[in-house]
């Protein structure tokens, strides 16, 4: 027996109700925004992703050479896909760009919870925006797109600048293990970094931006450097917003990608798989030859955050199950189609069962069952049975579709 390929699932109705309905209240957060959905190729030339991530990131990757010769890729994320859009298609049109995706990614990673080599993003970006207001408004587009959905989730934000002040003076591969560290909150293993390459007199003062609760405590230790007033008024924005979040500058998104404002979301009930939003300041047009336009933007693990959710309930409208004696087929075609029409879902029975099979399978997944025999035939109507109460009436067909809207989702 053939199995679907390791890291991907298969989603049966009751889970595809329930992810469908995250994505419509997340889509209609995201919409009370301004921003507009749009849409990108699902495999790219792998040098949109080999640019700005270099050579090794192909390990990650799943690439194929198409019949004229060309490296191609499924796309491993939707941010370059955007900006490399927003170079071909976008640069005339009137800025700020508020757009937004939702889009299935490929990376090929060990599969485990909540790491899939097939998985779902959601995602924003803010184009043609240099300002405080542009980074916290995309903060707080985040927050209101998984608040929505009843997410509990722990936001924490914060700034590049002080942290790329501190380590100015060390070379980008120390850099980046430095900052791994940081991440990683390993003091022990920074300490002895620092010391084999003799920067030890930086410990106290990354150890201690890592710990900061206020952009006050940060400048008090990294100076007044020129991001000063920006990073003030992000947060002044945030904290009058009410937005619920945790001022973190040891977040490590990337010195050669992020370029400010950096946020980070994770749901505790996950494990070590947590993080469910990842977004911050960026650069990417003018690599792909475009103007070195200001973004913002994020993505979020939707797979991630259905997990988190878990089981939760879904309602749906009522189901009539139509159900006929044998010779009135037609009578019961017409019936569903009528009530179809008239907004309410109905299902007919096709196998050749009697009305005592039709409904007992009916009981199973119907909420009522629509019976067709000679006298309803002849008399134009139905009998309408609740299959949750037993309750039963003979009707004609307007009495049935408002019976069945009276009783409301199920």
């Amino acid at each position: 027996m053939l199995q679907k390929p390791r890291g991907t699932r298969d989603f049966l109705p009751d889970e595809m109700a329930r992810r469908r309905a995250a994505e419509v209240t997340m889509r209609e957060a995201v919409a009370r925004w301004g921003y507009g959905e749009v849409c990108t190729p699902i495999f790219e030339h792998v040098e949109l992703f080999t640019m700005r991530s270099g050579e090794n990131i192909k390990k990650e990757m799943y690439t194929f050479e198409d019949k004229g010769g060309r490296q191609m890729t499924l796309r491993p994320e939707v941010t370059a896909s955007v900006a490399r859009m927003y170079v071909n298609e976008g640069r005339s049109l009137p800025k700020p760009l508020r757009w937004f995706y939702v889009a299935d990614c490929f990376r090929y990673e060990r599969p485990q919870k909540g790491r899939y080599r097939q998985f779902w993003q959601f995602g924003v970006e803010l184009i043609g925006a240099d300002s405080a207001a542009a980074d916290a408004e995309v903060v707080m587009v985040a927050d209101d797109i998984l608040r929505s959905v009843g997410l509990e989730y722990d936001l924490k934000v914060g700034f590049l600048a002080p942290m790329k002040h501190l380590l100015a003076g060390i070379e980008p591969g120390l850099q980046r293990q430095v900052m791994g560290l940081l991440d990683k909150r390993d003091f022990e293993g920074l300490s002895a970094c620092l010391q084999t390459c003799g920067q030890d007199e930086l410990e106290d003062a990354l150890t201690g931006l890592v710990s900061c609760q206020t952009p006050e405590e940060a400048f008090e230790i990294c100076g007044d450097i020129p991001e000063k007033a920006r990073i003030e008024e992000i947060f002044s924005i945030l904290d009058d917003s009410e937005t619920e979040y945790t001022l973190n500058f040891g977040i490590v998104r990337g010195l050669d990608y992020y370029t400010g404002m950096v946020f980070e979301g994770f749901a505790p009930n996950l494990g070590a798989e947590s993080q469910v939003v990842g977004g911050g300041n960026y650069r990417l047009a003018k690599l792909f030859g475009g103007d070195d336009a200001a973004s913002c933007g994020f993505a979020i693990g939707f797979d991630r955050v259905m997990v988190a959710l878990g089981e939760t309930p879904i309602s749906r409208p009522p189901l009539v199950a139509v159900l006929s004696q044998p010779g009135f087929q037609a009578a019961a075609f017409r019936t569903a189609r009528a009530l179809r029409a008239a907004g309410v879902t109905a299902e007919l029975n096709l196998l050749e069962r009697g009305i005592g099979g039709q409904l007992s399978h009916a009981a199973k997944t119907a909420d009522f069952a629509c019976i067709i025999g000679q006298r309803e035939a002849e008399a134009g109507t139905v009998t309408l049975k609740d299959l949750h109460t037993g309750d039963q009436r003979e009707m004609d067909l307007s009495e049935v579709v408002a019976g069945v809207k009276a009783g409301g989702d199920r």
